[in-house]
């Protein structure tokens, strides 16, 4: 079998552990407390909350993901990859494992969260996100402990992982990181969703990806990409992975 083959297989693989696919992992029920039954068709479309599994963004959300860092890699467009948004760290090991069957050694992995949930709403400046609630929800906190953990057990933990800890407001302004490759945007409200793309869109590199997970899903999300994208000019077109997620690359039309 040939090497590009083997890649091929273990990542099959690995999205399959990721996603809990490979043990039919039943999922939450939407107040994180009690189990629903297992549905295949739910999982791969990653419209559920998986009760063990490390990833909830799906197959196509997923193969996306793993396509877009391959594509980067094959034509020499510069600078990291970041999730903002990463609950128990399945996308970014997802991403870490690409760099690693790949050899490249000179690209990062960021790990963006409060790892203690979503922020609760601030309406007065975010009026779009009013009366939203999944910052009551406990099983979307996540630990940065639980998910360097996670990262571990799938031999995924280095020096080219590195975890920003805290509302995006407090540091994606600051982050040490000079280029991105790919921007992947999981934080579901307005706020999370714009304060992401302020910070960080100038970042990307032309031909680089900028993915949007809940797109679909969250109106509040949806509605601070298009303001984003309206108040920047971006006319670049945007592409529908799954009904939730969107992905756009810079500078391509």
């Amino acid at each position: 079998m040939k090497i590009e083959e083997l890649r091929g297989v273990y990542l099959d693989l690995l999205r399959d552990c990721l996603t809990g696919l490979i043990y039919d992992d039943p999922p939450l029920d939407w107040s994180g407390e009690g189990l629903r039954p297992f549905d295949r068709k739910v999982r791969e479309g990653g419209m559920d909350w998986p009760a063990r599994a490390h990833s909830m963004i799906g197959q196509r959300r997923m193969l996306q993901l793993q396509r877009a860092a391959e594509f980067v890699i094959d034509n020499d467009i510069a600078g990291d990859f970041i999730e903002t948004g990463a609950w128990r760290g399945g996308a970014c090991i997802l991403m870490r494992a690409v760099l690693k069957v790949r050899g490249v050694t000179d690209r990062r992995v960021w790990v963006a969260d409060s790892f203690r949930g979503l922020p609760p709403p601030n309406p007065q400046r975010y009026p779009v996100d009013h009366g939203d609630y999944l910052h009551t929800i406990r099983a979307l906190a996540v630990s940065l402990d639980a998910v360097r953990d996670n990262f571990a057990r799938y031999g995924m933990l280095d020096d080219q992982v590195v975890f920003l800890e805290g509302w995006f407001r407090d540091t994606l302004p600051t982050a040490p990181l000079e280029r991105l490759a790919v921007l992947r945007l999981d934080g579901d409200l307005y706020e999370s969703t714009t304060e992401a793309l302020g910070a960080l869109y100038d970042k990307v590199s032309v031909g680089g990806f900028v993915i949007v997970d809940g797109y679909g899903a969250y109106p509040s999300c949806r509605a601070a990409t298009i303001d984003f994208r309206a108040s920047r000019h971006i006319t670049e077109r945007m592409y529908d992975i799954d009904g939730s997620g969107v992905f756009w690359q810079r500078g391509v039309a």
